[in-house]
């Protein structure tokens, strides 16, 4: 019940819905390109991709000084289910910024 309550609940917000349909279509993306590609403060897009994590719905790499933020490759069944239901939402998402070169893969 209790893992139950923390998936549902981190849903329960726009801005972490768009940030997983937005990993879903473009792929592992670095902090600071979701930071200039929802036009967000670093620390409060930190907080929704701790809660996201914390959920089972993102993996973590830090890569140098660069931490990238990608889809579980194996979430649960309870995530794997409600990524596929926000596949299906017709979300107006934000463009694809990148930060710059140094961030990039």
């Amino acid at each position: 019940m209790e893992e139950f309550l923390r998936v549902m609940g981190s849903l329960y917000d726009e801005t972490r819905v768009r940030l997983l349909a937005f990993l879903l279509r473009y792929g592992p993306l670095c902090v600071c390109d979701l930071v200039e590609s929802f036009g967000m403060g670093q620390s409060r897009l930190s907080r929704h991709l701790k809660i996201l994590k914390e959920a089972g719905f993102l993996d973590v790499e830090r890569r140098g000084k660069w931490h990238y933020y990608a889809i579980k490759e194996y979430p649960g069944n309870l995530q794997r289910e409600l990524l596929q239901k926000i596949q299906e939402l017709e979300l107006e998402l934000p463009k694809l910024q990148k930060a710059s070169q140094e961030c990039t893969l």
